[in-house]
């Protein structure tokens, strides 16, 4: 798998995710097998250049190479202006968002709302692609709804453009991340480019990343929300994909070293104060599905310092030794049913 001249080690990557994909969390996934990450998106209003929040966004320092930037505006000049003022900071790799569906975002005729709009999304990509020298990627949807569905329309502007590669996911915007994603458009997109496209939308588990690469087509997979709490999602799914093998459940030791490397960074990135709140989410992720979970969520919730979180979190892994060495996932639920 290669964007423009990044050759990299896998086709399994990390969906870019607001409030999820610092650079903390896409450094973890990719030590833990992903192939590519791309960053959190960037707002291409100069104005919002300098703050504090967009400056982290695109903070890539000592990140494994390649450093994907991605850019969120409606105005052709501004995000050429976004994607030269990023390139120059670092970016190796520049994506475009379409594909967004958060309400805030379409009203500003951003992300997905795009799709509706066909000519001004070739004047995006046209600008993009003429304002920076390194490869400029697209994520998109399948349309604005099931009854305006142009992923083949939007796909050829987008090849016509110079755009190096595709990851569509497969959902209109009005759905949002209701239902279950289609694959059928993604397999119709990759009959109809030659760049390469990336399949994205539930891809929960080895098995189904192996169905939908088969039945689409298409050159990778991108995983966004399954990785949440779960980074070496990646490692599993790309040793499933070469050697039709699962890996074990990892080690609780092994998660535990790997929850604490996270925090750590985490606190470093956002400062103490904001680090342990915005920590929160993560640690959710990491204990849910496990036996006593929820109720480990609930009270650390309200723990206010790092050495606080950092005992907490460290005495819920010990925890789960009386289980086995390995998680035991769904473990609570197994329970009840019984």
């Amino acid at each position: 798998m290669q964007i423009g001249p990044h050759l990299l080690r896998n086709n399994v990557f990390v969906a870019p995710m607001a409030g999820v994909t610092d650079r903390p969390f896409r450094q973890l996934c990719k030590e833990l097998g992903a192939g590519y990450a791309v960053s959190e998106m960037a707002a291409s209003n100069p104005r919002l250049w300098a703050t504090e929040k967009s400056s982290r966004r695109t903070d890539h320092t000592g990140e494994m190479e390649p450093k994907a930037v991605q850019i969120a505006g409606a105005d052709p000049k501004d995000l050429a202006d976004c994607a030269r003022f990023n390139v120059e900071r670092g970016a190796q790799i520049i994506d475009i968002n379409m594909g967004c569906p958060v309400k805030k975002v379409c009203n500003a005729w951003c992300g997905s709302a795009l799709l509706q709009d066909e000519e001004l999304v070739k004047r995006i990509v046209d600008a993009v692609v003429g304002a920076v020298d390194v490869p400029v990627t697209l994520k998109f949807r399948t349309g604005w709804d099931r009854e305006n569905k142009n992923a083949l329309k939007i796909a050829r502007i987008a090849e016509e453009a110079g755009i190096a590669m595709l990851t569509l996911h497969g959902r209109t915007r009005a759905d949002g991340y209701k239902g279950d994603a289609e694959y059928d458009t993604i397999a119709a997109v990759k009959q109809s480019v030659s760049i390469p496209v990336v399949a994205n939308g539930d891809i929960t588990t080895p098995e189904k990343a192996r169905f939908v690469l088969d039945y689409t087509g298409a050159d990778a997979v991108m995983v966004g929300r399954a990785a949440q709490g779960r980074p070496w999602i990646f490692r599993e799914i790309d040793h499933y994909l070469r050697t039709g093998k699962h890996l074990p459940a990892p080690y609780v030791d092994e998660v535990r070293a790997l929850m604490d490397e996270h925090l750590r960074a985490h606190y470093a990135f956002y400062g103490d104060y904001l680090g342990v709140r915005t920590a929160r989410k993560h640690i959710g992720w990491y204990v849910r599905e496990l036996e006593g979970g929820e109720a480990f969520r609930q009270k650390m919730n309200l723990l206010e310092s790092v050495e606080e979180q950092l005992l907490a979190v460290d005495q819920f892994f010990e925890s789960q030794w009386r289980y086995g060495e390995r998680l035991q996932y769904r473990l609570a639920e197994d329970l009840q049913a019984a």
